[in-house]
């Protein structure tokens, strides 16, 4: 027989399953963890818990079957900066993907030396805080006795991937949001670009992310219970493995990433290019995509449950939906944490109008819920004006497990959402990888869709009202929001 174990290192927690051949969860386990944030705009995360936690979950899931693991799959967040010296041993926490928005300098230096349109036209992408190559540059800028020594530049999965098989690589995915280091046409590491901002720090071979890069080594076969020699797939980033997962593969597909921050992939037939999304190559060899993402979306439910004082989500969840929509008139701006996509402002801010002393929690989380839809919608139709096509929307991830935001989410963008049997995500899609690597997995057969969530007419005049005011908040408080970021990095 056999089982895939599938890892995934995510910004709240590392997650593992062990599947068998045919799709089935044989058992899961979590492992949480919090992200450092020692400034204002810094989200760093020491790469050691990254392995630590696979040793820990690869252990407790091996101890749970008599079965043979066939092969190994690995996922994270992305595009991080993990630095590490020509050993593999870290050399500073690892800078997170566009949360961490510390290289604005570093942003507009390289644009400007490189140019705008030179940087779209050949990487896919506008630099922006989702970039890692501005992060190297913040690094050889401010910490530069770190990037002297630095010789390796590592992802979560590719940390993974080396940890486990010795091997240096880094798929083309991953890859492909290292702008400006990365051709994406060419689909190789652009060596006049990469060269200057990298220094000493050698380019990993670049693999798709079903590819097999190498076996357990004895060593950390010892450190984690795996069979000596199992292979070990590349891997991807995450909303890329969770759009795996889901068999969100096809010109056409949307996939909606319900966690902490909300994440939207669309595959697409043809290479499209603007600055207000990311042009990256996909998963498997042959596929592109654009992309969105929000920086905050489950982050903000769980910021504003610790803050209220919820006992529990469900709580709160029925008191959202008691709410109703429109939140009793309040309108949320979800930027608590600068914007990515397409806004693409570091030092955008939340903002809630409407309150009153007769709004209630409930409203809150109502309006935090309509928030995130609204970022959707406005990601959504910046998709479609740059030529993206979406045939069918595809929702996974954590947010999924109740109904109440995917309904919110439908209601608002008008789109209905496909839900598949397992949507637990990334750390099932790296399983996935694993045995699509070393078999003919097929993920229809894997996770068949099981239901559909259907906009609701009767609130599309509403939302739309509500989607006019949502846009127009943002440019009227904007430079509020700029003075009051200037002041929060002063107060540091």
């Amino acid at each position: 027989m056999g089982v895939f174990l599938g890892v995934d290192v995510g910004t709240s927690s590392t997650k593992g399953v062990l599947v068998d051949l045919a799709g089935t969860v044989l058992a899961s386990t979590v492992r949480e963890h919090e992200v450092s944030r020692p400034h204002p705009g810094w989200v760093e995360m020491d790469a050691g818990v990254w392995w630590d936690e696979f040793v820990s979950i690869s252990r407790e899931l091996v101890a749970t079957t008599d079965e043979l693991v066939v092969a190994v799959g690995v996922s994270g967040m992305g595009p991080c900066v993990a630095l590490a010296d020509g050993d593999g041993v870290p050399l500073r926490p690892a800078i997170l993907y566009g949360v961490d928005t510390r290289a604005t300098e570093q942003i507009a230096r390289l644009t400007r030396e490189l140019g705008s349109d030179e940087i779209l036209s050949r990487g896919g992408s506008a630099l922006s805080t989702q970039a890692a190559g501005p992060k190297v540059a913040w690094v050889a800028d401010h910490e530069p006795e770190v990037f002297e020594k630095a010789r390796k530049l590592f992802m979560p999965a590719s940390w993974l991937a080396y940890r486990l098989t010795g091997a240096y690589v880094l798929d083309h995915q991953s890859a492909s949001q290292c702008s400006p280091l990365y051709d994406s046409i060419a689909q190789e590491w652009y060596e006049p670009w990469a060269r200057p901002i990298l220094g000493g720090i050698e380019l990993p071979a670049l693999v798709w992310a079903d590819a097999v890069v190498g076996g357990v080594t004895s060593v950390a076969a010892a450190a984690t219970g795996l069979p000596e020699g199992t292979p070990v797939v590349s891997g991807t980033i995450d909303a890329w493995t969770e759009a795996v997962s889901v068999g969100a593969q096809e010109a056409g597909d949307l996939m909606l990433m319900y966690g902490t921050t909300m994440f939207l992939v669309n595959t697409i037939a043809e290479r499209i290019t603007i600055p207000e999304l990311w042009g990256t190559v996909g998963a498997f060899e042959g596929t592109r995509n654009l992309a969105g993402g929000m920086a905050t979306s489950g982050a903000i439910t769980g910021w504003l449950r610790a803050l209220v004082g919820s006992p529990d989500y469900p709580s709160l969840l029925a008191e959202a939906a008691a709410s109703g929509a429109g939140a009793h008139g309040l309108l949320m701006l979800p930027y608590f944490a600068g914007e990515r996509t397409p806004v693409a402002d570091p030092d955008a801010r939340g903002i809630i109008a409407g309150l009153t002393v007769e709004h209630t929690r409930g409203d809150l989380y109502r309006a935090a819920l309509e928030a995130t839809a609204l970022g959707v919608r406005h990601n959504v139709e910046a998709i479609r004006a740059a030529g993206g096509t979406i045939e069918r929307v595809v929702a996974v991830g954590g947010g999924t497990q109740g109904d109440l935001w995917l309904q919110v989410v439908s209601d608002v963008t008008g789109l209905t959402q496909e839900v598949r049997a397992v949507t637990i995500g990334a750390s099932y899609g790296a399983a996935f990888l694993a045995a699509r690597a070393t078999g003919t997995a097929d993920i229809d057969a894997w996770n068949p869709v099981v239901r559909r969530v259907e906009p609701e007419a009767s609130l599309a005049a509403g939302y739309d009202e509500l989607y006019t005011l949502y846009r127009e908040l943002y440019p009227a408080t904007a430079a509020v929001a700029h003075a009051l970021a200037e002041r929060q990095r002063g107060s540091a």
